[in-house]
């Protein structure tokens, strides 16, 4: 079978874990190299000793591959200051590079897999994977929002500190701009606010999310059954993707409004919503859910582009 070789900017936490995935699960796409700064990484040693060719010279490192000629994707696993700078490298050197940001810089549309359906979103050369909690809630938003109009959706993704490296905790403010933009353009609420925790309790919690959305008065089984339905969606992709209980809803009548700075005073039904996120503990332990989760979307996003990609090569021009 046809594959497309990719390559991952960042040996960390993060691009270790999608490395390990891709060499276990992926079907369309092909890892050709891991690229890094520090050449004493465990990531770059994995992957010396997994075969997968390695650089410790950043971009510049990969650019000098032979393998380079051959990459039509390329993972960037480092921070969102850095990515704008690996883009504008990339995109100078070969303008026509898929890139799949899983940081929160946002330079492309956001891709939440289990939403990206639309040609402009797959076909755009720079794909965002938004964050962590937006990769976890989003889909929860949308669930309401196909079922009634959402007026506001709050999320709240709790990790454990321990999951957090630096680049999570150089990205804090970028993550809430991110994640609270990106509730509004894919989860369709009018508008959206993202709150994270570092929790550092022993031992390390799992990735918990909290979901709270306010949307017109409706059927609230049909809600939850599309919350239900949304979740084992999810669950295809990120086995560990879970809610913790059942959907909660309570009324907000109209003479004892919420008032939302920005929209003003809301009545309706508020939507609760709590999910959990296990990790499959590929590289990281299983309290790591919020980073499965990003590199489990992150290869599930390119495993849809490069299955286009090869559908372009292989099927005859009429």
């Amino acid at each position: 079978m046809k594959k497309i070789k990719a390559a991952i900017i960042g040996s960390g936490n993060i691009g270790t874990d999608l490395m390990i995935k891709i060499l276990r699960q992926a079907e369309h796409v092909e890892l050709a190299a891991m690229v890094g700064i520090d050449p004493t990484s465990d990531g770059l040693s994995r992957a010396q000793r997994l075969g997968v060719s390695t650089t410790h010279e950043g971009v510049e490192g990969l650019l000098g591959l032979p393998q380079f000629a051959d990459i039509g994707i390329v993972f960037d696993a480092t921070s969102a200051t850095a990515h704008f700078q690996h883009e504008a490298r990339l995109r100078a050197v070969r303008p026509g590079m898929r890139c799949i940001d899983l940081t929160p810089a946002a330079v492309g549309p956001y891709c939440v897999p289990v939403l990206a359906e639309a040609d402009d979103v797959l076909n755009a050369l720079n794909l965002n994977m938004v964050t962590c909690g937006g990769q976890a809630t989003i889909p929860m938003v949308r669930a309401v929002s196909r079922v009634a109009p959402v007026h506001y959706a709050e999320i709240v993704a709790s990790i454990a500190s321990k999951s957090a490296g630096p680049g999570t905790r150089a990205n804090i403010d970028e993550f809430t701009e991110t994640t609270s933009r990106a509730i509004e353009v894919v989860g369709v609420a009018r508008r959206g606010k993202a709150i994270i925790v570092l929790n550092p309790a022993e031992p390390p919690m799992m990735m918990r999310d909290t979901v709270y959305t306010l949307s017109d008065v409706a059927d609230e089984a049909a809600i939850e059954a599309s919350v239900d339905d949304m979740a084992r969606a999810v669950a295809a992709y990120v086995p560990g993707y879970r809610l913790k209980q059942r959907v909660q809803f309570d009324r907000i009548p109209a003479r004892s409004p919420i008032l939302i700075p920005g929209i003003g005073a809301v009545s309706g039904l508020k939507t609760s919503i709590f999910l959990e996120v296990e990790g499959a503990a590929h590289y990281l332990p299983a309290y790591a859910g919020n980073l499965d989760i990003m590199t489990s979307a992150a290869l599930a996003c390119a495993e849809r582009v490069a299955s286009r990609l090869i559908e372009q090569v292989t099927t005859p021009s009429l």
